[in-house]
C-alpha cells in the first residue's frame, strides 16, 4: 500500500495535464487512521463522478460490538453513518472549483427508511468498516485541477471521515440509542406472527406525510390512537410496555369517508415493511415483511402466470393456467398481481379499492342477475378473499369506500373517522344482515391453481454483452441497456437506489444465474440471499461497487423479474 505522501507526489506530477491522467492515481493509500481506496476515476469532468472508499479496520473505526452484532443493529449503524457523513460532506461539496462535477462529494442520500445501501459496511465478524462515495475530481476545462483535488482528499475528506465515522468521535449514548431502536422495532416484527397479528400501529404515531413530494411528518397532525377493542400491549426490549393496534391475520376492512385517512394508514402499512428513523413518526408502524401492496396495473406485461382462479373461460379461449399479455387488462394485471405475490412468499395482501379494477374486486347482485355466471369469465376477488386465508394462510387489509360487500367477508371492520380509527364490525355486520348476501360465484380454490412454475429462457444477446449498462430513472423505471422495465407500480419499492440494486441484479442473473433450465423462483430465490448476505461484492463482480445501491426485499425481486420484458419465460 502507499503512503498518502504518494498520492501528493502524483497529483504535483500531472497537474494542468489532459484529465485522464487523473487515471494514475487508482489504488489504496494510507492515511493513518484510514485507508483511501481511488476505485474507478472517472474519464471527463462532465462524466458520472469518480467512485473512491475509506477502509477503517476494528480498531480505527473502535465501534463496539454491541452496536452492530445483530443484522438489525448493523444496518442501523451503517444507516447512521450515512447520514452522518452526507450532512457533513454537504458542507464541502462543490467547495473546489472546476468545471461539470468537479467539486462534488457525496454518498447516499437516506429517506426515512433504514435500508441495507452499499455506501456503508460494517464486517460482522471484526467491525472493519468500508465507505464509498463519489468525488468529483476537478478541472479547469479539461485539464486536471490538481490542486483542487488535494484540497479535497488531504482536508475535506479527513474532516468528514475523522468527525462521522469513528467511534471515539460520536455520541456513544446516541448511538445506542439508534441500537435499540432498531432492536425494539425487530421484535415487535418477530411478535406478529406468534400474537396472530399481521401488522401493529403504536399509539401516538404520526401517519399523515408533509406532503405528496415529501415523506417527512405532517406537522400538528392527528396522533393515532387504537380502538380499545384492537388494542394491544407489546413489551419491547429497552422501550418497554407499548400500546398499539393490532391487526389480526385473516380479513381486515378499512372503511369511511373521503379524506379520513384510510389510504394514509394503508400507505403506512405498505412502509410498514421496513424500519423507519427516530422522528419519523412511524418508527413503531410495523408490518409483516412479506406484505406486498396490489393494485391493477393497466399495460403491464405478464408471462406464464396461473391466473385460473380469479380468470377462466375467455371467449378466445386462451389458457389462463399459463396467461400470457404484453398489455394486460386492469382486471387481468390486478390478478397476476396477487398470484406473483402469493408465489414470492406473501402473506398479507394490502389493497386498496382506489387503485384497483372494479370488476376484479366485485359483481354486485344487480349485474350478476344481468350478466349471468356463465358469461362473465371473471371470478371475483371477494369470492376468493376468504378462501385465500382460510386454505393458504394468505390474510388482506382492504381499503373501501363504496362497496359494501367485503362487510360480509371481514372479521373486522375499522372506519377511519378524521384519522381517528373505531372498531365497528359489531355495528356493520348488523347492518349488512339487514341486506341480501351476493352469492358466491367461486367454487372450491384448488391447490393446483396456486401452483406457478416457470422456468426462465436464456437471452443470448445480453449473456455475451459484457458492458450491460443500468440506469434508474427515478423511482419508475430501470433501464439496462436501454431497455425499461416499468417498477412505477410496484409501490413498496421505497427508494431510487433499491432500483439501482436491483438492476444490478438483473445484470447478474444473465450472467450467473439463467441458464435455459433455470426456474423463475430459483432465481429470485438465489438473488434475494445475495441480498440477505448484503453481498455487493458479488453484485458489483467484475467491476467496482456501485455507491448508491439499497437492498430491495425478496418480494420485489420477483415484481422486477415478472416486469421484465426480455426475460421470457416458458411453463
Amino acid at each position: 500500500m502507499n503512503k498518502s505522501s504518494a498520492l501528493r507526489d502524483i497529483l504535483k506530477r500531472i497537474d494542468h495535464r489532459g484529465y485522464p491522467a487523473y487515471k494514475d492515481t487508482a489504488g489504496q493509500y494510507d492515511f493513518g487512521g484510514y485507508t483511501l481506496s481511488i476505485d474507478h476515476v472517472q474519464g471527463d469532468p462532465f462524466a458520472a463522478p469518480s467512485k473512491v472508499s475509506v477502509h477503517m479496520s476494528g480498531r480505527q473505526a473502535g465501534f463496539p460490538p454491541a452496536l452492530y452484532d445483530k443484522p438489525c443493529k448493523k444496518t442501523a449503524l451503517e444507516d447512521y453513518l450515512i447520514r452522518r457523513f452526507e450532512r457533513a460532506a454537504a458542507q464541502y461539496s462543490f467547495k473546489a472549483k472546476g468545471s461539470g462535477k468537479s467539486g462534488l462529494i457525496a454518498a447516499s442520500r437516506c429517506g426515512q427508511e433504514v435500508l441495507c445501501r452499499s455506501a456503508c459496511q460494517i464486517e460482522p465478524g471484526n467491525g472493519s468498516l468500508i465507505f464509498r462515495m463519489e468525488i468529483g475530481f476537478p478541472a479547469n476545462g479539461r485539464s486536471i485541477n490538481a490542486s483542487e483535488l488535494e484540497k479535497i482528499l488531504f482536508d475535506f475528506l479527513p474532516e468528514c471521515v475523522g468527525g462521522n465515522l469513528a467511534y471515539a468521535s460520536l455520541d456513544a449514548r446516541q448511538l445506542e440509542k439508534n441500537a435499540f431502536l432498531a432492536e425494539d422495532q425487530q421484535y415487535i416484527r418477530s411478535q406478529l406472527e406468534p400474537m396472530g397479528l399481521v401488522a401493529f400501529v403504536a399509539n401516538g404515531a404520526v401517519l399523515p406525510r408533509e406532503s405528496g413530494v415529501s415523506s417527512r411528518p405532517m406537522k400538528n397532525a392527528v396522533l393515532f390512537t387504537s380502538p380499545k377493542e384492537l388494542e394491544v400491549t407489546m413489551q419491547l426490549p429497552h422501550r418497554g410496555a407499548i400500546q398499539g393496534m393490532g391487526i389480526p391475520k385473516g380479513v381486515t376492512l378499512i372503511v369511511g369517508g373521503g379524506y379520513h385517512g384510510k389510504s394514509t394508514l394503508l400507505e403506512a402499512l405498505q412502509l410498514g415493511v421496513y424500519n423507519h428513523i427516530a422522528g419519523d413518526g412511524r418508527e413503531y408502524v410495523i408490518t409483516d415483511d412479506t406484505a406486498m401492496k396490489i393494485r391493477a396495473e393497466d399495460g403491464r406485461s405478464v408471462q406464464r402466470v396461473n391466473i385460473s382462479m380469479f380468470i377462466n373461460g375467455l371467449p378466445n379461449g386462451r389458457d389462463t393456467s399459463a396467461f400470457c399479455t404484453e398489455n394486460a387488462s386492469g382486471s387481468t394485471s390486478q390478478a397476476a398481481n396477487v398470484c406473483e405475490a402469493v408465489e414470492a412468499g406473501c402473506k398479507t395482501l394490502l389493497i386498496d379499492e382506489d387503485t384497483s379494477a372494479t370488476n376484479f374486486m366485485i359483481r354486485d347482485e344487480l349485474m350478476q342477475s344481468v350478466v349471468s355466471k356463465d358469461a362473465e369469465p371473471i371470478t371475483p376477488f371477494i369470492d376468493r378473499v376468504l378462501q385465500l386465508y382460510e386454505q393458504f394462510g394468505v390474510s388482506t387489509v382492504l381499503v373501501a369506500g363504496s362497496s359494501g360487500s367485503y362487510f360480509y367477508k371481514a372479521a373486522h371492520i375499522i372506519q377511519m373517522k378524521q384519522y381517528v380509527p373505531a372498531d365497528i364490525t359489531s355495528f356493520a355486520k348488523e347492518k349488512a344482515a339487514a341486506f341480501r348476501r351476493p352469492e358466491p360465484e367461486a367454487g372450491e380454490l384448488e391447490p393446483a391453481e396456486m401452483q406457478c412454475r416457470r422456468r426462465i429462457c436464456a437471452n443470448s444477446r445480453m449473456q455475451k454483452n459484457d458492458r450491460i449498462k443500468i440506469k434508474v430513472s427515478g423511482k419508475d423505471t430501470i433501464l439496462i441497456d436501454k431497455e425499461p422495465i416499468d417498477v412505477r407500480y410496484v409501490e413498496q419499492l421505497a427508494d431510487q437506489e433499491q432500483l439501482a440494486a436491483l438492476g444490478y441484479m438483473m445484470r447478474y442473473a444473465h450472467r450467473y444465474l439463467i441458464n435455459g433450465k433455470s426456474e423463475l423462483h430459483s432465481v429470485a430465490e438465489a438473488l434475494s440471499r445475495l441480498a440477505q448476505k448484503e453481498d455487493f461484492m458479488e453484485l458489483g463482480r467484475g467491476s467496482y461497487v456501485p455507491v448508491n445501491m439499497a437492498m430491495p426485499r425478496k418480494q420485489e425481486i420477483f415484481a422486477c423479474l415478472n416486469r421484465y420484458r426480455s426475460l421470457r419465460l416458458e411453463g
